[in-house]
């Protein structure tokens, strides 16, 4: 059997860039491009970003696609992004890594999706960890996007409690249209990992120190960025264990590997885009009470025992 294809949709702050190193070293995984959007920071910067963690591992093979640089309707986020806010206290700009020597590629990230699928001849799975711009986008420039793209596993979104308000979660909240967009398009295979699942996949401290002491660029990355996840959620957010944080982009990528990673219940999933309170909340029908029928596998819990073990044993 050979490697499993995928694109990685980023928007590359700490948690993307596990994603990324996952993607790029597993042995089973074929990452066949990295697209970058709008999100944790400005495009430019999450692109930047892709190409350092890129560089740092040793991929810089893997091409790196810019794509949005605003929501897909909106001028801005729901409520305009400010230096200070939470998601620049885990994030940052730039991520503490030396800078790329490798360039993005000449085309746009929406082009490069297209085109991709159009012409496929094996499954490549689509994984968008952030705003879900890039993806409208293609749907909008290609009706048949939707018809090419076999699968689509992606992080965002929240059922019991958000991160950006008290509904919801950042992905979704960012570009909220994007979001209804790609939930309503027909996809047939669309997975979605919310805060429910990746805040029961915590990463430690010591789980931290074990992926410090493997000696490797990824292990010591992981470790750095986890770390300063740490410190922010100590201070802002406290998770239910001590001293941990999630990492949540990457449960996606483990879930590939491991499907019994999360835990999945088939819902129809809708998204507010107009509710003063409640704008980018992704509404979940887990009680069947609306008349869609379900569009959606959702993963409510998750494993973080194996999660880690996978992060360990991949970057050793």
């Amino acid at each position: 059997m050979g490697k499993q294809k995928l694109i990685l949709d980023v928007d590359t702050g700490t948690d993307d860039a596990v994603a990324v190193m996952l993607a790029a070293l597993h042995p089973d995984l074929e990452l066949v491009g990295v697209t970058t959007v709008n999100g944790n920071a400005e495009v430019r910067y999450c692109t930047e970003n892709t190409l350092r963690v890129l560089d740092a591992i040793d991929r810089s093979d893997i091409p790196v696609f810019e794509g949005q640089r605003k929501p897909l309707v909106r001028d801005d986020f729901p409520v305009p992004r400010f230096d200070g806010d939470l998601t620049d206290k885990i994030h940052g700009k730039y991520l503490d890594v030396a800078p790329a020597s490798s360039k993005k590629q000449q085309g746009h990230a929406v082009e490069f999706l297209v085109e991709t699928y159009r012409n496929a001849s094996e499954e490549i799975i689509l994984v968008p960890v952030a705003p879900l711009t890039n993806i409208a986008a293609a749907l909008v420039a290609e009706p048949k996007f939707a018809d090419w793209v076999p699968r689509i596993v992606l992080m965002g979104g929240a059922h019991l409690h958000g991160n950006t308000t008290p509904s919801a979660e950042f992905n979704i909240w960012a570009d909220p249209e994007a979001a209804r967009i790609v939930f309503a398009a027909g996809f047939a295979d669309i997975t979605m990992v919310p805060l429910d699942a990746t805040h029961k996949a915590l990463v430690t401290l010591d789980d931290c120190k074990k992926l410090r002491s493997l000696g490797t660029a990824a292990g010591r990355l992981t470790a750095q960025f986890t770390e300063h996840r740490i410190g922010v959620h100590d201070e802002i957010q406290r998770m239910d264990i001590a001293h941990s944080a999630p990492v949540h982009d990457a449960l996606c990528i483990a879930h590939l590997l491991h499907p019994e990673v999360i835990t999945l219940e088939e819902h129809h999933v809708d998204v507010e885009c107009e509710g003063r309170l409640t704008v980018g909340q992704t509404v979940i029908d887990t009680r069947k009470r609306g008349r869609g029928q379900p569009n959606c596998k959702v993963a409510f819990d998750a494993d973080a025992g194996l999660f880690v073990d996978t992060l360990i044993k991949t970057f050793s």
